[in-house]
């Protein structure tokens, strides 16, 4: 997950430049299809196939994660960049709701307090580096984004249930690349049709493209044989690697609060990798899904 997070920022980076060329639902369409070919590829090489028993699992993931993508560019457009990405990091404090709802619907059963503690830590963490402002006339926006965190925690509690049913990263990761470009084209066309192509404009579209079909790939595999809100709370740490490139390649300033966020995101995700480590090293029953729920 933290070599996830990394990837993340840099693709990051890559879009940041990239936007200059191209419009928002291009770079998604592209990024979709360059993933979607090099999964195909992959699997090809590794003599799988991408044949699935699951066909409505991977439509909903596809779904609720290309929808969130979409909800979550559209409201960068409104909102202050800082105040869209806090909102779609907000994901991770949804996922945890989304846990003591099960678990109270289940009866019996328990989320550890200590991981949801990490996960509000690395979202005031969040909070701080990002530093959000709202004003009444971006409230639509603001809801927009607020939907896309929402949704963004389904796709990836979705990905965490494909992984349990054994479906490999390589399938999961094609289908929602094939969504993306689906729905990623359908926008282009509907905004104003495709620009012209630059060769460093196509090195940045295959940038972006690579790097995020080899995040996703990682991030699949820690949602399939990690713990959700283990894998939330370190996903934050895109925040923090953001951070520094910004202060790096874009000139930001490094203002005091800033640090101090991104001291808090380091630490809450230590402790979340403490906690799974201290429960990997317990002897205990084959857990069931999801495995934050105690019994």
């Amino acid at each position: 997950m933290v070599a996830a997070a990394f990837l993340f920022a840099t693709m990051g980076v890559c879009v940041k430049l990239a936007s200059a060329h191209y419009g928002s639902a291009e770079i998604v369409m592209y990024r979709g299809l360059v993933g979607a070919l090099l999964m195909a590829v992959l699997v090809r090489c590794s003599d799988a196939t991408l044949r699935t028993a699951v066909p409505g699992m991977h439509l909903w993931r596809s779904i609720s994660g290309v929808s969130a993508l979409v909800l979550w560019f559209y409201s960068i457009a409104g909102l202050p960049l800082p105040t869209a990405m806090t909102l779609n990091y907000m994901s991770s404090v949804w996922m945890a709701l989304f846990l003591i709802g099960g678990a109270i619907l289940a009866g019996g059963s328990r989320v550890d307090p200590r991981l949801v503690a990490t996960v509000l830590a690395g979202f005031a963490g969040v909070a701080m580096v990002l530093r959000p402002t709202i004003d009444g006339q971006q409230l639509w926006y603001g809801l927009v984004g607020l939907i896309s965190g929402v949704l963004s925690a389904m796709a990836y509690l979705q990905v965490t249930a494909l992984g349990r049913v054994g479906e490999p990263e390589t399938r999961v990761v094609f289908y929602f690349s094939v969504g993306g470009s689906l729905a990623g084209a359908i926008l282009s066309v509907l905004t104003g049709g495709f620009s012209a192509h630059t060769p460093w404009g196509l090195f940045l579209l295959l940038a972006v493209g690579l790097l995020a079909s080899s995040a996703q790939l990682l991030m699949t595999r820690a949602y399939a044989i990690g713990r959700p809100l283990v894998n939330a709370s370190l996903q934050y740490l895109g925040i923090a690697f953001a951070f520094v490139y910004g202060v790096l390649l874009f000139d930001d300033p490094l203002h005091p609060l800033a640090v101090g966020g991104t001291l808090l995101i380091v630490v809450a995700g230590l402790g979340a990798l403490m906690l799974r480590q201290g429960h990997q090293a317990r002897t205990r029953p084959q857990e069931t899904l999801p495995p934050d729920l105690e019994p």
